[in-house]
């Protein structure tokens, strides 16, 4: 960088890169540097109860869908939770289980039991570390864009297949297969034995939390929505499926750490499932991060969040728990709610341990068929819609990459339509940056939204796909910033 003063002309020696302590220096050290305040307490307490209250409902939704106990997805939120906030690079990452991991996790427990997916997340969480340690978080940041929108979308499919059952009441002459084709025949034969009351309880689920949603955004819709459901289920004795009746409940204290089961062949057959973790959490963590950032100005540090991500997986197996990644939806509502740093983070991961002290007894009373219709709405909520019909129509290479991924999550496996993704969209970067240097045309990008006539480069998505486009798209690239950026590294 020049700057011209009179007729002097000076060179502005660039800004020293991070020493290496920096990079892997957690964001708590960071704010209490600043000075923490009883302000600052406050309003992380705040944050941390409304994310709580958040997180209690999906946690148990997201674990039971995924084949394990609703006691085991709040034992991953409180552990996991904690030490995300305690050691990440994000001010206000929020942890905790997510509903991305859902087939993932569904299918490593379907094969190797729930001591090979509790195992599989302790694997994961040294590879996150590894990942970490070397520096490599940078360049998870370079995942095609299409490849995120058409992978989200797959897994919101499925997600949304393994509820028809609940949603529905079915009661299958067989066990329910995983992959969709074989899933879809077996939930077809069983409509006769469709229940109304259950249908009745997923749809009232569904209204309310829409209805508290676009009337009263800021109150806690999916607690209310359970909370009804559950005291309903209680006063009337209704004959519905619930926590207490598949699970016995949810214990009132956290369990003693412990061991997997760990052998050499074991660990062989379970490290394509940990390598599937460890992927697709450091992308959704730091896609997570990169929301936060745009919604603060903040500045996030990708490679100590994934360490963190590797610490909170190794924590949360060790207490029976299963997979850890940061949240978008959580962690976007810790910054609406007012967070000012970790500590908000970590108050939630305590609010929900003494709902486990205190009232656990009352979760036996919630329906399965409630637990459903929320992960319903969250599989909605997954789908970039706006972002999978402007793909669609920029251009053919677009389309081919984001319909290659997501054909190949819901009818393959999510790693292999990663991979295929990522390939194919590495060949397009190739040809657009050849053609680029080709013509020497400054200033503008070949195939950008102004090629295809429609859209307003200005919005959020199109600005991220014209970054895509132009070979500069990374995580977060080109997202929406309400304020300027702070300088926190």
């Amino acid at each position: 960088m020049t700057k011209t003063t009179g007729k002097q002309t000076r060179k502005t020696p660039p800004p020293a890169p991070p020493v290496l302590g920096e990079l892997f220096l957690p964001k708590l050290i960071t704010v209490l540097r600043e000075g923490y305040t009883l302000a600052h307490l406050r309003s992380d307490a705040v944050a941390g109860l409304t994310v709580a209250i958040v997180a209690l409902p999906l946690s148990m939704a997201i674990a039971i869908a995924a084949g394990a106990s609703p006691a085991q997805g709040i034992i991953t939120a409180i552990i996991g939770g904690f030490f995300v906030s305690l050691l990440g690079g994000s001010r206000f990452q929020i942890g905790g289980p997510a509903g991305a991991f859902i087939v993932l996790m569904a299918t490593t427990a379907q094969t190797f039991g729930m001591d090979g997916l509790i195992l599989a997340t302790l694997m994961s969480g040294a590879i996150l570390m590894a990942i970490g340690f070397l520096k490599l978080g940078t360049y998870i940041k370079f995942i095609p864009y299409p490849v995120t929108v058409g992978f989200t979308a797959g897994i919101a499919v499925i997600i949304f297949a393994s509820q028809i059952k609940e949603l529905l009441g079915l009661q299958l002459a067989v066990p329910e297969p995983g992959p969709l084709l074989e899933k879809l025949p077996v939930l077809w034969n069983a409509l006769p034995t469709t229940d109304a009351l259950t249908i009745a309880v997923s749809a009232a689920t569904v209204l309310v939390i829409v209805g508290i949603r676009h009337f009263k955004p800021h109150w806690p819709g999916m607690l209310i929505a359970v909370a009804l459901a559950a005291g309903a289920t209680a006063a009337f004795s209704l004959p519905l499926e619930t926590i207490g009746s598949r699970f016995g409940g949810i214990p009132s204290s956290l369990p003693w750490p412990a061991l997997p089961d760990i052998s050499g062949p074991r660990l062989l057959a379970l490290l394509p499932s940990a390598i599937a973790f460890a992927l697709l959490g450091s992308i959704e963590s730091l896609l997570s991060a990169v929301v936060a950032d745009g919604m603060t100005g903040r500045h996030h540090r990708s490679n100590s969040e994934l360490v963190a991500q590797g610490v909170a997986n190794i924590g949360s197996s060790l207490f029976g728990g299963i997979c850890v990644t940061g949240t978008i939806a959580r962690t976007a509502t810790n910054v609406r709610a007012g967070a000012h740093g970790p500590v908000a983070g970590m108050m939630h991961a305590g609010f929900l341990l003494l709902f486990i002290l205190i009232a656990a007894p009352l979760a036996s009373f919630i329906p399965l068929a409630c637990l459903a219709g929320v992960l319903a709405l969250v599989a909605w909520n997954m789908v970039e819609k706006h972002a999978f019909m402007i793909l669609l129509r920029a251009s053919r290479a677009d389309a081919l990459i984001l319909l290659a991924t997501f054909g190949l999550t819901i009818f393959r496996d999510l790693t292999e339509a990663i991979v295929v993704g990522f390939a194919i969209g590495s060949v397009v970067f190739i040809h657009r940056m050849s053609q680029t240097t080709a013509h020497h045309r400054p200033g503008r990008c070949q195939g950008g939204p102004d090629r295809t006539g429609r859209g307003n480069p200005g919005l959020p998505h199109q600005r991220r796909l014209l970054l895509w486009r132009c070979g500069l798209d990374r995580l977060g690239a080109g997202t929406h910033r309400r304020h300027p950026p702070r300088p926190d590294h």
